[in-house]
């Protein structure tokens, strides 16, 4: 499986690679959002029908899942640049898949919350290998275009998910899940290992070594940053769309307002603001500015999604378009981060920094039920917003452009 890609089919942008990353990134956001369009009747079905203790049992499961990305992006990340970017794109997919499958089975809360950390555990591992590996293979001057469409076509998976959870129930739509990336598995034949990687291991140079990025105090707070300027994202994702629901009923929503709608127009939001924020930082050679541009764009987004009131339904589910759009900077947010750190590194810093994003949600929803029981809802929300934006911000102002960087090289270690 490790074969160096032939130099002729480095420069096509749609070559293998870039398809079955951008196809394993569907499946895996299908996965990914799953579980938030299906938390309130899958937790019915298991007998609760509390409203806290669906907020309770919801965060706690959803806690698991991003628990257990947290632990699998160190560990893909680490295998991804020892093994290869082939090795952990094919065995995330696997055990994620796997896991997703059994989850249409449980019965009870302790065995689902197991499975949710399974399943959190092998999607940790899917995007870093493909990014890594896409933009390793792509000459520098098209990995922009390249990492656009992984994630443009990838985020697209949760609009999938969002009609399944909605039409096709929870267990079925766990199945179907899975089901699509065992079938994913059979597409990986003519997809070739990065050449940088088969020449790094040639080398007797250090790979994946991740406790290397707090050893040096200039590489621990470039890979600090680069994790803290996607935290809105997540924060958008994790706290005001998965939990749309009691926001719809505390900003006195006219309706009932169905998480997986929520999620399903807040990712077709993200759909089109992951093309245009790609595009844009091709286009004017400057992936910095775009995202301070996003962040403003999330800013304006969050505060006419928390001081709304007496909205029809249409007109929140308009809101959490916008909200997705401004979050729109994920591709080009994560190429960055790829971009900063060398070949011997770069899949462990590019799988973990998405994941270690994702695992914010832990501490935000924490951080969120204090603060909802202190201060209420929407100002405990609005709160972790500012938070979150005013770091975002900082951290992507202090960090190196790298638009067109040379990424041919080895991170001294």
């Amino acid at each position: 499986m490790a074969v160096t890609s032939p130099a002729t089919t480095k420069h096509y942008l749609l070559n293998a690679s870039v398809i079955v990353a951008a196809l394993g990134y569907f499946v895996d956001i299908y996965d990914l959002v799953l579980f938030s369009i299906v938390r309130i009747p899958s937790l019915q079905d298991l007998g609760i029908t509390d409203q806290a203790q669906l907020l309770e049992n919801g965060v706690l499961l959803l806690n698991m899942q991003m628990a257990g990305m947290l632990l699998g992006g160190v560990a893909w990340g680490i295998l991804g640049d020892k093994r290869g970017r082939l090795s952990v794109l094919f065995g995330s997919i696997f055990l994620y898949s796997i896991a997703n499958i059994l989850n249409g089975f449980v019965t009870d809360i302790p065995t689902y919350a197991i499975l949710r950390f399974i399943a959190g555990v092998g999607l940790a591992g899917e995007l870093g290998a493909g990014i890594t590996l896409v933009s390793e293979v792509l000459p520098k001057e098209k990995r922009g275009y390249g990492t656009m469409v992984v994630a443009t076509i990838g985020i697209s998976g949760a609009i999938l998910a969002g009609i399944i959870g909605e039409y096709f129930g929870w267990r079925t739509a766990y199945f179907i899940g899975g089901g699509l990336g065992l079938l994913l598995l059979f597409l990986r034949v003519g997809v070739y290992e990065s050449g940088m990687f088969k020449n790094l291991k040639e080398t007797h140079v250090t790979r994946g070594n991740f406790l290397s990025l707090f050893t040096n105090s200039k590489r621990f707070w470039k890979y600090l940053k680069c994790i803290l300027i996607g935290v809105p994202i997540w924060y958008m994702v994790g706290i005001l769309i998965t939990f749309s629901p009691e926001f719809g009923v505390a900003l006195g929503v006219e309706g009932t307002v169905s998480a997986a709608k929520a999620i399903s127009f807040s990712y077709l939001g993200l759909v089109f603001g992951d093309f245009a924020s790609g595009y844009l930082s091709q286009r004017f050679k400057n992936r910095r500015t775009i995202v301070l541009i996003f962040l403003l764009l999330l800013s304006i987004s969050i505060g006419l999604y928390l001081f709304s009131s007496n909205l029809s339904l249409n007109s929140f589910y308009i809101l959490c378009v916008a909200l997705g759009f401004a979050s729109g900077y994920w591709a080009v947010f994560v190429t960055i981060a790829a971009e900063q750190f060398g070949t011997n590194i770069r899949a462990t810093v590019t799988t973990t920094v998405p994941n270690f994003v994702r695992g914010a949600v832990v501490p935000l929803t924490f951080a969120f039920t204090s603060l909802k029981d202190g201060v209420g809802l929407v100002p405990g929300a609005l709160l972790l917003a500012v938070i979150s934006m005013v770091i975002a911000v900082f951290s992507i102002l202090t960090l190196d452009e790298t638009y067109g960087k040379d990424l041919n090289y080895m991170e001294p270690l």
